[in-house]
């Protein structure tokens, strides 16, 4: 089975409460892009017009190896255009606002899961039968997680331990899978230089990381600093993803708490297996759809019972505590508050079987649904076709 053989197989639109108006200092553009993830969109942006990058709103992020619409906001931007071969900003009017999530209702998707064989569809027909019962479990999936290098070591984990020198080890020198050539040979010179920071800097190229490792020339142990001279987007993706692992965790334990062992199914996801629920019991299910999590953050209650005393389990691995839970001395930034759903359903969801046409002699599986805003519709692949669920 492979899903994302081209862009065109993987289709996602936002679906906006926004409404657009003549007037207002922030314009309101819709971009659509193909191959090319959200962050680098938005640099060639403000690349472009010679903007700030605080300058710019937008709701989440969207897969790079799709074709993607979502909306965005520029404070004072222009009412014009851009029409690259990867991406398109087009300008529909103006908020009085940054465009954020608070504004968006969920996304709309299409994609087509190819090279598959009989066996395998009926297995993901079965499967979607089951999911439409019990629902899916609202993970957090792999895109949440680009930040994590081949070691598996979280960069917020290390900060939140006091370890503030590792924490700007794995931000800065750490290989990660996704690093394009450029970015493996900086590292590779940092993590060769790592604590001679003059020789560092005499063999990077002009870079924020060349900028970072110019302050630490004079000032060597001052990781604190350093760390905090990183981009602020960066930041915020290394202890968001932290806490979306935390959450992931504790969803896990509250799956096994509900559903018996037999009711389970385990899927891997990139940092391992998760349980998913083939059933729910009767007497579960409608406490289970209605329920949520806390999102770890010693700035929320900590919890109680038997969930209480997974989340000790669970940060006692990392070496911290719920109060542990906080970004110290660094001011921009915070961890989230508030509850997510441990379920979701899609909704409209149509599935087709039809001839491969990238494939001669295999099958494809076209789906269409719509997802509430914050849950991933890889997950929802993976459920269906995961090798570990053996067909009704």
């Amino acid at each position: 089975m492979k899903l994302k053989c081209q862009p065109e197989d993987f289709r996602v639109e936002e679906l906006t409460a926004a409404r657009a108006a003549a007037k207002g200092r922030f314009a309101f553009y819709r971009l659509t892009k193909t191959d090319l993830g959200t962050i680098e969109a938005v640099d060639a942006i403000c690349r472009r017009w010679n903007l700030a990058a605080r300058q710019v709103s937008y709701a989440g992020l969207k897969d790079r190896h799709a074709v993607t619409v979502q909306f965005l906001a520029i404070a004072d931007g222009p009412d014009r255009s851009i029409q690259t071969p990867r991406f398109e900003l087009e300008p529909i009017g103006r908020l009085d606002r940054p465009y954020t999530s608070q504004l968006l209702i969920g996304n709309r998707f299409e994609l087509i899961i190819r090279e598959m064989d009989g066996p395998v569809v009926a297995q993901a027909s079965a499967a979607i039968d089951q999911m439409a019962a019990a629902g899916l479990p609202n993970y957090f999936d792999d895109q949440r997680f680009g930040s994590v290098g081949r070691r598996g070591e979280f960069v917020a984990s290390a900060w939140m331990r006091g370890d503030h020198g590792r924490a700007l080890w794995l931000a800065m020198a750490e290989p990660n899978p996704s690093d394009r050539a450029a970015a493996k040979a900086e590292k590779a010179i940092l993590r060769d230089c790592w604590g001679n920071w003059t020789e560092a800097k005499g063999r990077l190229p002009r870079s924020s990381a060349r900028s970072i490792v110019t302050y630490l020339v004079d000032h060597p142990e001052d990781f604190r600093g350093a760390f905090a001279r990183l981009r602020k987007d960066l930041r915020m993706l290394y202890f968001s993803a932290f806490q979306s692992h935390l959450w992931n965790l504790l969803l896990a334990r509250w799956l096994e708490e509900i559903c018996g062992a037999g009711d389970l199914v385990p899927v891997r996801l990139k940092l391992g297996d998760f349980p998913f629920p083939r059933f729910i019991p009767r007497d579960r299910i409608d406490e289970a759809r209605r329920a949520s999590l806390t999102l770890p953050s010693a700035r929320s209650p900590a919890p109680v019972g038997r969930l209480g005393e997974a989340a000790e389990a669970v940060l006692s691995e990392f070496g911290l505590t719920w109060n542990d839970l906080r970004i110290k001395h660094i001011k921009d930034i915070f961890l989230s508050k508030g509850g997510r759903p441990c379920l979701f359903e899609a909704k409209g969801l149509r599935s087709e079987v039809e001839d491969d046409a990238l494939h001669p002699g295999r099958l494809a599986l076209r789906l269409s649904f719509e997802l509430p805003k914050g849950s991933y519709a890889t997950i929802l692949v993976k459920r269906i076709t995961d090798a570990a669920e053996p067909p009704s």
